[in-house]
């Protein structure tokens, strides 16, 4: 069974197991972290940074269990929560050894209802590399919709690169 929680500092062993293990498969798809992003004081300090996002207000970081078992990492980013706009970006990651088994279609799944139901939002945006078509399908899945492409919306593997929009709206907001 897919779940998502809270990320907790205990996370922080098993995620930079993960990362070390799948770093050539998440590479290319990610910001450059630097090594950090492959150790546990690294993984560390990322969780008490979105600690302090969640505290904020601006972020909620979740790591994604199989089972019990940390398989990855969802995250909404950019949460805004006004009279007028109410809105959030998520990205997410799975280790190689869980990819193509419907961890992450389920995991965005959870991560979109929490969006709605928990934290009263009326639109969830993701973006993706123009040729990941594979994470492109999961948000497919999930309902969202490609809405644009962004000119050099984010540096990944060292470039800035171009991205496709998808966003999916919560039925239930007036």
């Amino acid at each position: 069974m897919i779940t998502i929680r809270p990320l907790v500092l205990d996370d922080a062993g098993p995620l930079a197991a993960l990362r070390v293990a799948s770093r050539a498969y998440l590479e290319p798809w990610e910001p450059d972290r630097g090594e950090a992003a492959y150790t546990v004081e690294g993984l560390r300090e990322s969780i008490e940074a979105a600690f302090a996002r969640t505290e904020a207000g601006t972020g909620v970081a979740h790591a994604i269990e199989e089972d019990g078992r940390v398989v990855g990492q969802i995250f909404h980013n950019s949460i805004i929560v006004g009279p007028y706009f109410r809105s959030c970006s998520i990205g997410y990651w799975v280790a190689q050894s869980e990819a193509g088994r419907g961890i992450a279609s389920a995991a965005v799944d959870l991560a979109k209802r929490f969006a709605f139901n928990d934290l009263g939002l009326a639109r969830v945006q993701a973006e993706t590399l123009l040729d990941n078509h594979a994470s492109q399908k999961v948000l497919q899945r999930n309902g969202f919709e490609p809405i644009g492409v962004a000119p050099a919306f984010l540096k990944i593997a060292g470039k800035w690169q171009d991205h496709l929009l998808f966003q999916a709206l919560n039925p239930e907001m007036d």
